[in-house]
């Protein structure tokens, strides 16, 4: 059973599938990328999908499962629903009434119109053998409304509009196994034939997923089924979204249906500091690109959205450690039969090195124990230990500052707690 801990590391992934794309670097409103957005699991109004879009009102989840006589199922459904931010100023015309505005001033701050996004989740846990007599329908019902902020000179209105859709859950006996069917439907009976999308995404589901837990079960991977479910793996029908194991490696109780195709077992990567919604580039690339914004277009960003106030100011608040961390790097190596890593003990041998010894100082360092701070590789594949030297009255003034020594792995020795002279 996947624990509390692994299942924080589940809903990060699904953080990420949720907001991939939601604001693109540079993060300003005025930015073309950022003009067409809501491009995964988007399920839209019937009436508006019935006009050839393109778009789908529906996702269908199939996957494989061994389970218990006492087993159940819990799915739970997440989306964004939107949010239109208006920005109004006191019409001079008119005492008591507002009129929009493509911006406002407010002391230090510019106030933008954007299209924010309202987190939304529903549960259902059913006995699968429930399942296996009826179908089962869960109404989805999210309400709209209207939120008015005073602030000096106008306000700012957000609007959203209900959804309704509909969770069908219902399981198939096979030999030994069974197959399991989850469907979300958007039901909005809004005519939207002559919206636009972006009309229409504000009756719609976005970023929609599901994330199923089985207890009393394990779920069978699709990518990788055992030779004796494969055709059954083959007969399941998946549309608009992929279910994926979800958790540690061997875990089998928790599935992640994405409408962005994974692998089994995916996971944020430990060296990312925060969300930049944008898995198809590089942390490192992202957060240099953004340090080399203008004053401008960074205080334009931060009126876009509180999600990319909050991008800028932790990539300029970053320190040097962390944001080295993001550089691709080799984790470990080994030195003879030992795992060298960050953290690791080693004693400094610079002079047994194959490459010729060019530094007088090396000589001062060598037997010297050290500690490794990363592990690193240059442009032609060699693979150098960037370390402390123990001891060292600089050594805390090193690493506040990110300054190592260098070292391959033919001049170091692992530390077994005694120095050989």
């Amino acid at each position: 059973m996947t624990d509390g801990t692994a299942l924080e590391g589940v809903r990060a992934v699904a953080d990420a599938v949720l907001y991939e794309g939601y604001v693109l670097y540079p993060y300003r409103a005025s930015a073309r990328k950022n003009h067409v957005r809501w491009q995964f699991g988007v399920l839209v109004p019937p009436s508006y999908a019935a006009m050839g879009t393109g778009e789908h009102t529906s996702c269908r989840t199939e996957c494989l499962a061994e389970i218990s006589p006492e087993a159940e199922l819990h799915v739970c459904l997440r989306f964004l629903q939107a949010q239109r931010r208006t920005v109004e100023i006191e019409r001079e015309d008119a005492p008591g009434g507002y009129r929009e505005v493509d911006a406002l001033i407010v002391g230090e701050d510019e106030l933008l119109p954007w299209d924010e996004a309202v987190e939304c989740e529903r549960d259902v846990t059913l006995p699968v053998r429930d399942l296996l007599e009826s179908e089962h329908r869960l109404p989805v019902i999210v309400r709209g409304g209207e939120l008015i902020t005073a602030v000096d000179g106008g306000r700012v209105v957000r609007r959203k509009q209900p959804l309704t859709a509909e969770l069908r859950c219902r399981a198939e006996r096979l030999p030994g196994l069974v197959r399991l069917h989850v469907t979300v439907v958007n039901t909005a009976t809004v005519d939207c034939s002559g919206y636009t999308r972006d009309e229409a995404l504000r009756h719609s589901l976005i970023a929609a997923h599901t994330i199923l837990t089985l207890r009393g079960g394990r779920f069978l991977s699709l990518l990788d089924p055992p030779e004796e479910a494969k055709e059954y793996a083959k007969g399941c029908v998946n549309e608009h979204t992929w279910p994926v194991l979800v958790g540690p490696v061997g875990s089998d109780d928790v599935m992640l249906s994405s409408p962005i195709i994974l692998y089994d077992h995916p996971k944020v990567d430990p060296s990312s500091h925060g969300d930049f919604f944008d898995a198809c580039e590089i942390d490192e690339m992202l957060t240099l690109r953004t340090l080399t914004l203008t004053e401008a277009e960074k205080r334009e960003a931060r009126a876009t959205d509180e999600r990319a106030r909050r991008i800028i100011d932790r990539v300029e608040n970053l320190p040097h450690q962390p944001r080295e961390s993001m550089h691709g790097r080799v984790r470990v190596v080994h030195v003879g039969d030992t795992e060298i890593g960050t953290g690791s003990k080693v004693v400094l041998r610079p002079r047994n090195g194959t490459r010729r010894v060019t530094d007088a100082q090396d000589m001062f360092v060598d037997g010297r124990v050290a500690t490794v701070r990363s592990v690193v590789e240059d442009v032609d594949g060699t693979i150098f230990l960037a370390v402390t030297v123990d001891g060292d009255p600089a050594e805390e003034w090193q690493l506040a500052q990110g300054r190592y020594r260098y070292f391959t792995t033919d001049e170091v020795e692992p530390w077994t707690g005694e120095v050989e002279p």
